[in-house]
């Protein structure tokens, strides 16, 4: 069975769906841009963003966008998409090296987060939006549907107590990425205008910032 089978659609272009099953550890350069999943990751998140955002409009209709941005950020972080990933057997797709596999690479979460939106900006291109959306929605919408209160993550929780204090929202730093390209580890420092910071190291920007954010309100509420 293959991917395009997994997810029921035919990629006119095969070259994009080889870019985004291509892990950065098998990366080569083409006319001189890197060629692996990170660009069309990048495009994906927006496109993911902006279908998920336009289905929680229409599905509640009378909550303020404060909710909203809470029922987006749980639906479009690094668990549900690495949890779409499996679903699809993604990483059993993913052209990878020999090392990065042998490290369990084909469950890292990393990987599948970043290779289902790489596959999201991939659809897009092949087959503009409204192929991106159906795809979306049909992994996304019961997901939405079902969640009854919106969901607080801990970048929200913090958000709401420094605003609730009157202070500037908080503020998160890179301290330092380090590890090889195809496997980088980020290291963010979150911090508050009444002068606590937390400092947290994941191998994705969104979960350091979701870790140093935990951390700093478990720091807090001692």
């Amino acid at each position: 069975m293959s991917i395009e089978s997994s997810i029921g659609y035919s990629f006119r272009q095969s070259r994009l769906l080889e870019e985004a099953l291509t892990h950065p550890s098998c990366s080569e350069t083409k006319n001189g841009v890197p060629f692996n999943y990170q660009r069309l990751e990048f495009l994906g998140d927006s496109v993911l963003g902006l279908i998920i955002a336009e289905l929680l409009f229409q599905l509640y209709p009378k909550e303020a966008e404060g909710s909203l941005a809470k029922r987006h950020a749980a639906l479009v972080c690094s668990q549900s998409l690495a949890s779409v990933a499996r679903i699809l057997g993604l990483g059993e797709y993913i052209r990878m090296a020999m090392s990065e596999q042998n490290g369990g690479g084909r469950d890292n979460s990393s990987n599948l987060e970043d290779g289902c939106e790489a596959l999201i900006g991939a659809l897009y291109l092949d087959g503009g939006l409204k192929v991106a959306e159906e795809f979306i929605l049909k992994h996304w919408e019961a997901l939405a549907r079902s969640v009854g209160e919106p969901p607080k993550d801990a970048k929200t929780t913090l958000q709401e107590w420094a605003q609730g204090r009157g202070f500037k929202l908080p503020t998160y730093s890179v301290v330092e990425t380090t590890g090889p390209a195809h496997a980088p580890e980020f290291t963010i420092e979150v911090s508050v205008e009444s002068g606590q910071s937390a400092v947290a190291k994941a191998a994705s920007k969104r979960q350091a910032e979701q870790l140093a954010a935990k951390m700093l309100l478990e720091q807090i509420n001692e």
